[in-house]
């Protein structure tokens, strides 16, 4: 498959990470076992009247998409493709409750409209005045990385020059609070966010990396997980001595095996990287460490607070992100230098 080039980039997080002159510079500490995502001032933004009827989500959405966008220099890109886990959870939440509280009687359509997956790239598109593709992917923890596949294959087919992709999820006031309580083996806390990127056909002056390879599977025993990388990266004329750093979704549960085993043998000489401490866990978690690689790529900067080992590249040419959740969704996304 041709390389396709992340241009510009925007992320709302638990961490001050809406300001790109910031690169995780002044790290928050988080105790609670969920957090929040640092909100900017939405009027800047989004008018107040649009922003009154937004969910949480929907809002951070379209701040990071203009953002990313006004970054690159772009006001119309050919394609919108969003990756959600849970999707517009307050609104699910608010149509619930008023069936419950109303006895299915008298409800109104608006939070059950609002509340669909699809919702942020809508939004996005109409703020846009967008017409052209317009897809969003649900698919738990691997749902940015089947909407940034799919934006790497519109690329190869060119049909498209310039894409607009991201992932967002929210917290929600209730089903997230109950879902913490029966999961609380993990370390980091459950949070939200919202990451957009632009990637394109062409490399840009100010193109950040290339996004080489994106692959995602189902299910892997823990006993396969290393050859499994070996088969990803032979696939793309790479062996494990070739990667610089590794950028791993490590939670701190007993699913942090599958991290362990490679940090011990096929990286135990790359410089390893973890990213959930400080943005928490939630379903596209990973588009923040593909936020976090990206700053690493083109900075040649790594914080402190990203790293798990200490040693140290000249350069760093090659990048490799895994991520899975629960033994599940696992996913690769490699990046080389433009």
């Amino acid at each position: 498959m041709k390389p396709c080039y992340i241009h510009s980039i925007a992320s709302i997080s638990a961490q001050e990470t809406l300001n790109s002159d910031l690169f995780l510079r002044n790290v928050i500490e988080h105790e609670s076992n969920m957090i929040s995502a640092i909100r900017p001032n939405y009027k800047d933004f989004i008018s107040p009247v649009a922003s009154r009827r937004m969910a949480t989500g929907v809002k951070m959405g379209v701040v990071t998409a203009k953002t990313a966008l006004k970054e690159g220099g772009i006001t119309q890109p050919d394609a919108i493709i969003t990756g959600t886990g849970m999707g517009c959870i307050e609104d699910s939440e608010k149509f619930l409750n008023t069936i419950i509280n109303n006895d299915e009687e008298y409800l109104t359509p608006t939070s059950f409209i609002q509340s669909t997956h699809n919702t942020v790239g809508a939004q996005i598109a109409l703020g846009l005045e967008c017409k052209s593709y317009n897809v969003t992917y649900v698919h738990g923890a691997n749902s940015f990385e089947f909407a940034l596949l799919d934006a790497q294959l519109m690329l190869h087919e060119a049909t498209a020059n310039t894409i607009l992709v991201g992932g967002v999820d929210e917290l929600g006031k209730k089903f997230i609070t109950d879902y913490a309580l029966l999961h609380d083996t993990q370390k980091v806390p459950f949070s939200e966010g919202a990451h957009f990127f632009t990637v394109t056909s062409e490399k840009q002056e100010n193109s950040y990396a290339t996004l080489q390879a994106v692959s995602c599977i189902q299910s892997i025993a823990v006993e396969e997980i290393s050859s499994r990388v070996r088969d990803f990266l032979k696939n793309n004329n790479l062996s494990a001595s070739d990667i610089d750093v590794v950028v791993l979704g490590n939670n701190g549960d007993e699913y942090d095996m599958y991290y362990s085993r490679l940090q011990d043998s096929l990286f135990k000489n790359a410089l390893q990287l973890e990213y959930k401490h400080l943005c928490g866990e939630y379903y596209t978690a990973s588009a923040f460490g593909l936020w976090g690689a990206s700053k690493v790529m083109r900075n040649q900067i790594v914080p402190d607070a990203l790293r798990i080992n200490t040693i140290k590249k000249s350069q760093y040419k090659t990048i490799l992100l895994y991520n899975q959740y629960k033994g599940e969704h696992h996913s690769f996304i490699l990046l080389t230098a433009c």
